[in-house]
């Protein structure tokens, strides 16, 4: 055994001769040791992929590890970022010379190499984003063999590693077993987040319930989004209560000035009927931005005696120079449909989208449809209609907010005309419609009582 402080091992490419095999160096294989026992490695690391040689030999080579090592954040894990690459990269075709994180593993343990952990944070990180749940179960029983002393981060790594393959319940089980000590707010928040995320609300709720009881030093720990969370299963099982609780909470240790929470908190009463409390949290809001006024104008949407209130609101925000999206835009519409105006309203809504570019939009066009035919302005809502995109025509919902509009003002063989395009364009009817039409077939005033919005 050769004993040195710096050395450098030289791999040989073996080239095939008439006589038989030679050596040759090659310096496109080389591993420099800086000391007796460990090589430095940057991470994450890029996947090794196979190299083809002459000679029908396959060398598996470790390409240059080039990147910094995993953020120690865990608040900054994208859940729904993870789902988006999970089923992204399950219509790619895995090919022969993909690695993966096992195959990184086998390589070290074949170079007798010890693994350190953040050679292992990388691989688990790997894992979260590929979303490979038997890769998953492999690397934590290779970390188990190992006999690294495990930390509170690294424990935090596999937790959102199992969440993110959707072991919903191993990662439950392995947080049941963790040790107090190690459990800190990033493994409760994890865990949170992973039955809000699967809809287990129930169990959502069950969990925050404990760290309110027994853990109040960890609730101060905890990053605001879990109590978006939290507000949102409240939301789901009804559970007003609760977020009341929240609420309070929010204002005493002083969360409640945060946007994104008082946007939640807006919504979150806007479900229960409750405006008065949504307009408070709303009042004691100082900077006000686009999601903010849009959760005020759903909530007014969501009343009839408060539609004329969702007009003032949107006034009100294009003083305020806060900017207008789609979703607003979409909200403030429902109101104009409501408004027994015939419609002057909704037209001026309608000449803002196109001015903002945004009468093209899926959400803008079929609440200008609905807009249009709740109005009686079957004219201007089939010319909307129209002007759908190959893309937004497969929306159901124009088809309906459509055929809504025909029925609804009595307009039967417009509206049997539309059921035959909808037939012939693919799209699935609901039942509630036929039989609506059904009875109006069956009717002595069959017909189409007026044909003005036409």
């Amino acid at each position: 055994m050769v004993k040195s402080t710096s050395m450098e091992i030289v791999s040989h490419c073996y080239c095939r001769q008439k006589a038989g095999f030679y050596a040759a160096p090659c310096n496109k294989y080389k591993i420099v040791i800086v000391s007796n026992h460990c090589i430095p490695f940057r991470l994450p690391m890029p996947k090794p992929h196979a190299y083809h040689h002459p000679g029908n030999i396959t060398i598996i080579q470790p390409p240059e590890i080039n990147s910094t090592a995993f953020n120690d954040n865990c608040y900054d894990y994208d859940w729904q970022g993870i789902k988006k690459k999970k089923k992204k990269k399950s219509h790619t075709n895995t090919t022969s010379t993909t690695s993966t994180p096992i195959d990184v593993l086998r390589l070290m343990d074949g170079l007798g190499l010890p693994i350190p952990p953040d050679i292992y944070a990388s691989l688990i990180k790997e894992c979260s984003i590929t979303g490979d749940a038997t890769q998953a179960t492999q690397l934590h029983a290779h970390i188990n063999r190992s006999g690294l002393p495990l930390s509170s981060t690294l424990l935090n790594r596999i937790l959102l590693m199992y969440v993110s393959c959707g072991l919903i319940h191993t990662a439950c089980h392995m947080f049941d077993k963790m040790n107090v000590l190690k459990k800190n707010s990033i493994s409760w928040a994890i865990m949170v987040a992973a039955y809000m995320d699967n809809g287990f609300y129930e169990e959502a709720i069950f969990l925050f319930v404990q760290i309110m009881q027994h853990h109040s030093n960890i609730m101060l720990e905890l990053p605001p989004w879990i109590f978006i969370c939290v507000l949102k299963a409240c939301a789901h099982t009804m559970n007003m209560a609760l977020g009341k609780q929240v609420h309070g909470w929010l204002l005493k240790v002083g969360y409640a000035a945060n946007l994104f929470l008082s946007s939640s908190l807006i919504s979150f009463y806007g479900k229960f009927r409750c405006l008065e409390d949504a307009d408070f949290v709303f009042d004691q809001t100082s900077e006000r931005d686009t999601v903010i006024w849009t959760a005020k104008m759903v909530n007014k949407c969501q009343d009839e005696h408060h539609m004329h209130e969702a007009l003032i609101a949107f006034v009100e925000m294009g003083t305020a120079g806060v900017k207008r999206n789609k979703f607003t835009y979409s909200s403030v519409l429902r109101a104009c449909g409501r408004m027994n105006d015939h419609g002057c309203f909704g037209r001026l809504i309608h000449a803002s989208t196109i001015k903002l570019g945004l009468e093209s939009d899926i959400y803008v066009q079929c609440g200008l449809v609905d807009m249009y035919g709740k109005c009686g302005l079957l004219r201007e809502a089939r010319r909307v209609f129209e002007t759908l995109n190959d893309t937004n025509k497969t929306s159901i919902v124009c088809w309906n907010a459509m055929l809504t509009g025909y029925i609804r003002h009595g307009l039967y063989i417009e509206a049997i005309k539309f059921l035959y395009q909808m037939k012939a364009a693919g799209i699935q009817l609901h039942e509630s419609f036929l039989k609506e039409i059904r009875i109006a077939c069956g009717s002595t005033t069959f017909g189409n009582k007026s044909t003005d919005g036409m």
